[in-house]
């Protein structure tokens, strides 16, 4: 894939509805865009590896271990492997969230 892309402009907007593509999506890891209507939500959950969120249209919230975060464009944060987590659209909303799929190594 040779091709310069507009970021905000992968996905659209769906009415109440989360649409996604997936950008690259490797052994090691994915990268996938995401576009949240208003007040759509990913429920609370957990992943095995950490998740790199960055923010690249509305507002969000995240909360980790019930503590709430709220996003703007442009912010961007680690949601930690093992951590639950939740997501939900406080405006329409666009995300690239990048997963890498190895293990925390203890030093």
């Amino acid at each position: 894939m040779n091709e310069i892309m507009k970021v905000k402009e992968i996905v659209s907007y769906q009415n109440q509805a989360i649409v996604s593509k997936t950008l690259i999506e490797k052994e090691t890891g994915t990268v996938t865009i995401f576009a949240f209507d208003q007040d759509q939500a990913l429920s609370e959950h957990t992943a095995p590896f950490d998740a790199l969120v960055e923010v690249i249209d509305g507002q969000a919230e995240i909360r980790i271990d019930g503590i709430p975060h709220q996003l703007n464009e442009g912010d961007m944060m680690v949601m930690p492997a093992h951590q639950s987590h939740a997501l939900k659209a406080l405006m329409p909303f666009k995300m690239l969230l990048t997963m890498i799929r190895s293990e925390n190594k203890k030093r």
